[in-house]
């Protein structure tokens, strides 16, 4: 099998500027059947649990200073390598195909035997290899603190589905809100701050999760705990179960930034209430400070 290095990974997916349900090996049988008839992209070799590969040692720093400082390898963090490393490329390449397929806002609701049928479909996403379905099986069930992400997994379903009736499209933002109280949230910020805020990111699902996650650790090498520090791990993300992220209309991806803390919206989210910051300065999750992400659950 061939390998490749880290230079070569971080040219291999396409990565399409900021795009911004689901336990048990059933999920893999069930994906692995509906992909005998295709022909693997990698080859089907023997892969050992992921935890046998990177580093396993617990961060001997101050835990916030790595959330403060997210973006840069740190010496404990865990890494990818050999095989994986390929895997983490292709697989990732085949999800951002799927993305454009699909359509930026509907794949945010894509269930996972949604996904495979779709890659059967179509020849420009192509059907997830043997390999390919191991390592995300993979990802999915690994406990994240084996990256240094400490959140709650909120999702254990590896094939649950959005049910069409429990969730809302937002005209002119491309992303869905569940109904009830992330609805009704959105709607009261957007009567009380006007068309100044929008909203940026809304329900997703583990497949978005998988997408947005594995784009994320190929801009690092494979380094799997700063791809965690910016982005919850497949099951981990709260936007599955209500949570949102709003931003000031005009300011582009600063939205995602620290600097949207400094705006006059996001004054006024917290002057009216709105804001229950999940992930503070000092969170004890692993996570970068998001003052954008409005906590529902």
């Amino acid at each position: 099998m061939k390998r490749i290095s880290r230079r070569e990974l971080l040219k291999a997916v396409p990565l399409g500027g900021l795009a911004l349900l689901l336990e048990g090996p059933g999920a893999l049988r069930r994906a692995q059947r509906i992909v005998t008839t295709a022909a693997p992209e990698v080859e089907a070799e023997s892969i050992d649990p992921i935890a046998d590969e990177g580093s396993r040692h617990r961060s001997e720093h101050d835990p916030l200073h790595k959330i403060r400082d997210f973006d840069r390898t740190y010496p404990d963090d865990y890494l990818l390598g050999g095989s994986r490393l390929e895997l983490l490329a292709t697989t990732a390449a085949r999800l951002e195909r799927a993305v454009r397929i699909i359509g930026h806002g509907h794949f945010n609701l894509v269930s996972f035997d949604d996904l495979l049928r779709y890659a059967l479909r179509y020849e420009e996403i192509g059907a997830f290899s043997p390999a390919e379905l191991r390592f995300l099986d993979e990802i999915f069930h690994t406990d994240a603190a084996l990256y240094g992400f400490y959140g709650q997994k909120v999702l254990t379903d590896q094939v649950a589905r959005f049910n069409a009736r429990d969730v809302e499209r937002i005209a002119s933002t491309g992303h869905y809100l569940l109904r009830g109280e992330p609805l009704q949230r959105y709607e009261r910020i957007r009567q009380d701050l006007g068309d100044k805020v929008f909203l940026t990111s809304g329900v997703r699902g583990v497949v978005k999760q998988y997408q947005l996650f594995l784009s994320k650790a190929v801009t690092t090498g494979g380094n799997l705990s700063q791809a965690s520090r910016s982005l919850a791990p497949p099951g981990y993300s709260y936007h599955a179960i209500g949570d949102f992220d709003v931003g000031r209309v005009g300011f582009g991806l600063k939205n995602f930034t620290a600097d949207f803390a400094e705006t006059p919206e996001y004054r006024k989210l917290i002057d009216l209430g709105y804001v229950d910051i999940r992930y503070t300065k000092t969170n004890p999750f692993g996570v970068r400070h998001e003052p954008w992400h409005i906590k529902i659950a």
